[in-house]
């Protein structure tokens, strides 16, 4: 019989905030608010998806934006992170590190940081709720200006004590390049965040690389576009920096026709470290857990490879060395023959 996966302890690296949001929440926050949904929304539930163009990407976008207008009174974030963390819990993961863009909330919460410490307390709250550990990236967008990010990851630093544990950079690849975002990410590693840009989903290995060698990146946000270069996966399983794979998101937004197109299998026999994420289950339909099953069934991952794909999502983590410690003993005990 096949070990349990939701009973795998792991950790979830790969995770957008608004994107975490259950299906059933958005469509009834909808209706208490008065808001209209596109089909796409509600009924053609989860939207078909393709962004590797400049209409596909805007439609993710504009999907995504109405998703976030939702979300109108501090209760309705306390609810989706305590959903969220419920959500985590049932799948075995007991370590979340959940990526907020304050900037999309600041004019509906009282600036940039009262929606900054409002969503750090709905964290801890839903933390202690769902009895998991969870940690917040902040995320400056690449599409907005350079100086966006030097303000973000400035705020990012003053919150290091209360839960930021590192600073990102989402959004479309294509119109930011990496090397801009260059001052925001020194501010974040000195202060000691880990660097987690975005790169190599809707661009090639150039930007993974890009990520990596200009930010400094201590893992890449998707990365998988890095199995087009063996020398690049060569680099990232010496150094030891971990791709953020997310299959059923890569499938949804085209960057793979299919699931088995995903490198994965590719990337984890190279040796590069793999922490596999749901990116927005919101718009693609999946969690975590179907993650995992992916790699069970579809990329013929066997127990004692799923368990270390586990470890290498613990591994990569920010989380202190005795919750490590207990998640990676964890693991070895769901591995071991029973009896």
């Amino acid at each position: 019989m096949p070990r349990p996966l939701s009973e795998l302890p792991k950790a979830h690296l790969h995770l957008h905030f608004t994107g975490s949001m259950r299906h059933s929440t958005l469509v009834e926050l909808a209706r208490e608010h008065g808001l209209h949904l596109p089909d796409a929304l509600e009924e053609d539930w989860p939207p078909q998806l393709r962004a590797t163009d400049e209409r596909g990407w805007f439609r993710f976008q504009r999907l995504y934006d109405i998703a976030r207008s939702v979300l109108q009174r501090e209760s309705d974030v306390y609810r989706l992170l305590r959903e969220a963390a419920e959500d985590e819990a049932a799948e075995g993961s007991r370590w979340l590190e959940i990526q907020i863009d304050p900037s999309g909330y600041a004019s509906r919460f009282g600036g940039l940081t009262s929606a900054m410490e409002l969503m750090l307390d709905a964290t801890r709250r839903a933390a202690d709720h769902a009895g998991i550990g969870i940690a917040v990236v902040v995320a400056a967008n690449r599409t907005r200006h350079p100086l966006d990010a030097k303000t973000l990851a400035r705020l990012a630093t003053h919150y290091m004590d209360q839960g930021v544990v590192g600073f990102g950079l989402s959004n479309d690849e294509r119109r930011g390049r990496a090397r801009d975002f260059d001052g925001a990410f020194r501010l974040a590693k000195r202060a000691g965040l880990l660097a987690v840009p975005h790169g190599g989903e809707l661009l090639g290995a150039a930007s993974v690389a890009e990520c990596v060698d200009v930010l400094d990146a201590d893992r890449v946000g998707h990365g998988v576009r890095a199995a087009e270069s063996p020398r690049l996966m060569e680099r990232l399983a010496a150094r030891g920096i971990t791709c953020e794979v997310c299959p059923t998101s890569n499938v949804g937004l085209g960057v793979a026709e299919r699931a088995e197109d995903v490198p994965l299998r590719r990337l984890f026999e190279a040796g590069v470290p793999i922490a596999l994420g749901a990116d927005d289950p919101l718009l693609f339909g999946a969690r975590l857990l179907p993650q995992y099953e992916l790699a069970r069934q579809v990329y013929g991952f066997s127990d004692p490879e799923l368990a270390e794909l586990a470890r290498q999502s613990v591994r990569a983590s920010a989380a202190p060395d005795g919750v490590r410690e207990k998640l990676l003993q964890e693991i070895d005990d769901w591995l071991a023959p029973e009896g």
